[in-house]
């Protein structure tokens, strides 16, 4: 499997749903998954399936807030700059993660596949 950019973000980027502006823009969050098969272009919003269990502190259930750096621009690439997330004092299993818009419809930014199980 590879990353996934879901055709709904797509569709909800472009109809206004998401604001990445670094002050005063959307608030995303970052969930952390044990399997990731059930994730498709198809995948529309955050979703508690297979959803990691973990055990320790720092990771909650609907996963962690992203701090958003903001937009830039770079050799003709628009990019969102999130700032490094770390998963401190906490024992767990994942093999990807969904980003996603917090809140309402927890809207799917993107699928992550990290290439193998990360402990």
């Amino acid at each position: 499997m590879a990353n996934i950019v879901p055709d709904s973000f797509k569709t909800n980027l472009l109809g206004g749903v998401f604001d990445f502006d670094s002050s005063g823009g959307s608030t995303f969050k970052l969930a952390l998954y044990s399997n990731i098969t059930g994730f498709s272009t198809s995948t529309t919003a955050y979703t508690t399936t297979n959803e990691v269990s973990s055990s320790g502190t720092n990771y909650t259930a609907a996963g962690n807030a992203l701090t958003n750096n903001g937009v830039a621009i770079s050799s003709n690439i628009a990019f969102v700059d999130f700032a490094d997330l770390t998963f401190s004092s906490v024992t767990l299993t994942a093999v990807g993660a969904l980003i996603y818009k917090s809140g309402g419809s927890n809207n799917a930014v993107l699928v992550l596949d990290f290439g193998g199980s990360k402990t």
